[in-house]
């Protein structure tokens, strides 16, 4: 069986590419199919297995602009060739799902399975965010986009989803039923690499991820400019100087880390504060393999992967592994509010988490159970599993354990997996 595996671009190893690697360990001999790479920016392994990239990764410079090249991603899809392949499976945030599974009669000529990261955000949920006002002047085309959209959407045989949040967001824009099988965090990895003692002298709590709007930072900053506790930003991104200038002295930025530096960062810290609405979101999970509990919004995918204790009712050291911010209520209190009364109940209730609760709900999460909700998924529709590389995942494991690299985090026993769910959802659902 010759399988193709589509990704939107090549251009760093982020949250997406890390899952890339996880379906590379699967099938071995497949080949990558990129939108846009460039040379470098990717491990080995996935770039000795590049075959193909669209005509847009042959535009000078392309890594610095890529992104503002929107109106012109349903030509790049068409243009990946896929006629020899058996089985697609396209890795997607944006438009790799939309390319053309056809032969030269137009016919179907291969199965074609998404594994869907998110909708893509610019066009459907997250407009504003990225657009601000000037959706409004660019609506015709955004109209457009979201047309060429669905009918991509239309074309895949089978859609999964990274968590049941996104699950409802694909029933709600494309009107497609979706298996969730959760992406695999490197748990094991995490869990027996050695790594420094990052604060021998205080614990501050760590916020990691990308500076961007929809990851709110900002909240983090402003409720600990009120807090006055020890607050550590890990990362970068577009709202980086924003975030400096409006930090107290008690907030400290790290643009880059290591992947060593920052499992000691976690290991050491408080708690990870991660109050955006995420997709499903692997930094919390790695957060809870390091043994550290996790102060989150409960909407979104992190509401599924995190046991948050909400405040005023108890904590269970068995059970839980953080603390869900409250959602807005009627009562005029504001975000950073909200932020900061989780942060308060935490640090009332900071020795009732226990560190083990919470390295035993990131094993569900890990690279074993990953592989086998997938092995499970592909049963279920008829791929023959001998098409997977029956050792892949543990070798893959293995490889990881001996050997953690310098690259930068941009993002993070075993029970039964809770991940693989068929989720049927409804627009209230995704809502509430």
């Amino acid at each position: 069986m010759k399988i193709a595996l589509v990704h939107d671009w090549l251009t760093g190893m982020r949250g997406g590419e890390r899952v890339l690697e996880a379906f590379l360990a699967l099938y071995p001999d497949a080949d990558v199919l990129a939108l846009v790479h460039v040379p470098g920016s990717v491990t080995a392994e996935i770039e000795s297995r590049v075959r193909q990239v669209s005509w847009l990764s042959r535009l000078p410079g392309i890594k610095r602009y890529y992104r503002t090249l929107l109106p012109f991603f349903p030509s790049a899809a068409r243009s990946l060739d896929l006629s020899g392949y058996d089985l697609v499976i396209s890795l997607s945030h944006a438009a790799a799902k939309n390319v053309i599974v056809k032969n030269k009669t137009g016919l179907p000529n291969a199965r074609h399975v998404c594994y869907c990261f998110t909708p893509m955000r610019y066009i459907w949920d997250q407009v504003e965010s990225y657009l601000g006002k000037a959706r409004f002047f660019f609506w015709p085309f955004i109209s457009a986009l979201r047309r060429w959209d669905v009918r991509g959407a239309k074309r895949v045989d089978n859609f999964v989803a990274i968590s049941k949040f996104v699950a409802a967001r694909i029933k709600l824009f494309y009107g497609q039923q979706a298996t969730v099988v959760y992406p695999p965090a490197q748990v094991h990895r995490i869990m027996s690499a050695s790594s420094p003692v990052v604060f021998p002298a205080h614990r501050p709590f760590i916020y990691a991820g990308a500076l961007v709007p929809y990851k709110r930072a900002d909240l983090v900053v402003a409720a600990f400019n009120q807090l006055g506790l020890p607050l550590v930003i890990v990362g970068c991104g577009s709202e980086e100087k924003k975030l400096r200038r409006m930090a107290l002295d008690n907030v400290r930025f790290i643009s880059s880390i290591s992947d060593r530096d920052m499992v000691g960062m976690l290991r050491t810290c408080r708690a990870l504060v991660f109050p955006g609405v995420e997709d499903f979101g692997l930094i919390p999970v790695e957060a809870m393999a390091c043994g550290r509990p996790v102060i989150a919004n409960s909407r979104g995918g992190v509401g599924e992967s995190v046991v948050g204790a909400r405040i005023g009712e108890p904590v269970v050291r068995s059970k839980h592994t953080g603390v869900f911010i409250p959602r807005d209520a009627n009562d005029g209190t504001s975000e950073v509010e909200n932020l900061v009364a989780a942060v308060r109940f935490f640090v009332q209730n900071e020795e009732s988490f226990s560190s083990a609760t919470c390295k035993e709900r990131a094993q569900m999460f890990d690279e074993r159970s990953f592989e086998r909700s997938w092995r499970d998924f592909c049963v279920s529709i008829g791929i023959p599993s001998r098409s997977l590389g029956v050792t892949a995942i543990n070798s893959s494991i293995n490889s990881s354990i001996n050997s953690v690299n310098n690259s930068v985090i941009n993002s993070g026993t075993n029970k039964k997996s809770p991940n693989q769910k068929n989720v049927r959802v409804t627009q209230a659902e995704f809502r509430s």
